[in-house]
């Protein structure tokens, strides 16, 4: 969905520069092209590289924001219980801005557990992490997956954590993301 498509922004919109983690400003009127389109965010080519912009201002590229339920706190009784099968769903929405596979097929999530004593909020921990050591959208994506986690309803605390043991390798991308990268 909206990949390869070129745009003209239709307002200014920050953006992260992709593979620095830097933020950018992009202007109105710029020209992009969507190489990417998944997970909530769009990866875009611009005169200056690739950005990736947010689900929320993906308005500035044309394109309908669902914004149902948005800054709306859903109250959830303490003791929702949360299934750690549910968390790995969310992570499985969160994409390496760069590769059309999600983070979970990649094989950067090593660990999720989720802890939830009785009649409490749910505390989340995740071990992740990068294709690469230094990549500056690490964080980026750690915070993306902490923020779908911390949206679950039950949940009350999340750490994403970003590890380097093991390292990570081609090795670790699953049959159906390896079959995405044409690896197999």
């Amino acid at each position: 969905m909206h990949e390869n498509i070129e745009k003209i922004l239709l307002r200014d919109c920050d953006a992260v520069r992709i593979p620095s983690g830097d933020p950018i400003r992009l202007l109105q009127g710029a020209h992009v092209t969507i190489t990417q389109a998944l997970g909530g965010s769009y990866t875009v080519a611009t005169s200056e590289g690739l950005a990736r912009i947010r689900e929320a201002d993906g308005d500035a590229l044309g394109v309908e924001v669902n914004r149902a339920g948005k800054g709306e706190e859903a109250s959830v009784e303490p003791g929702t219980r949360v299934e750690e099968s549910v968390v790995w769903g969310q992570l499985k929405t969160c994409y390496d801005p760069e590769i059309p596979v999600n983070i979970v097929d990649l094989g950067l999530v090593y660990d999720c557990v989720v802890e939830q004593p009785e009649g409490e909020l749910a505390k989340v921990s995740v071990k992740m992490t990068l294709t690469a050591p230094g990549c500056g959208m690490g964080p980026v994506i750690a915070k993306e997956a902490e923020d779908k986690i911390q949206g679950l309803p039950g949940v009350g605390t999340v750490s994403v954590e970003v590890v380097w043991d093991p390292a990570w390798s081609q090795s670790m991308i699953s049959e159906a993301g390896k079959m995405k990268l044409g690896l197999i």
